[in-house]
């Protein structure tokens, strides 16, 4: 009986209360923790961010690893900690605008969701929350390869 409370309790976590259980789950978690993070976080030196980062997505692999064994299943749809990981780590180094949190948004969802190499093998090949988590870890440092190319190509786009 403990055990069910202690999985009730992770999947409730793990899925952001409600969040986990709506449609489109990942997009509409980054719009409503991912963004406003990267808002809350704009001030925050580097030097603080990265180790924050590392430590959410290491915090996500274990959510995700005990969450979808407690679900029986793998990158259970309601966990939702990956989408923020793989989110948080595009926007890193890159200033708060408005336009930049809709393009880095936009980027990383679309990323995520296409799996560009080698995301789709991390997500087959690494086991349980490693993968899970992993693939959105490659979209977020792609968005971020193009984030910090486009800051200093194309600052405008950013503002």
């Amino acid at each position: 009986m403990e055990r069910a409370a202690n999985n009730r309790l992770l999947i409730y976590v793990g899925s952001l209360g409600p969040l986990g259980f709506v449609p489109a789950s990942g997009t509409i978690t980054v719009l409503v923790v991912g963004i406003p993070l990267f808002w809350v976080s704009r001030s925050i030196p580097l030097i603080w961010y990265v180790p924050a980062v590392l430590a959410f997505v290491l915090a996500s692999v274990w959510v995700h690893q005990r969450g979808d064994a407690a679900l029986g299943s793998k990158d259970s749809r309601v966990l939702v900690w990956d989408e923020v990981a793989g989110f948080l780590i595009a926007v890193t180094g890159v200033p708060f605008t408005w336009q930049t949190a809709l393009l880095a948004f936009l980027l990383e969802r679309g990323l995520d969701i296409l799996k560009i190499a080698p995301a789709k093998w991390v997500e087959d090949h690494w086991p349980g929350g490693w993968g899970v988590v992993g693939d959105d870890v490659v979209a977020g440092l792609y968005t971020l390869a193009v984030l910090q190319i486009l800051l200093r190509v194309a600052p405008s786009i950013m503002v």
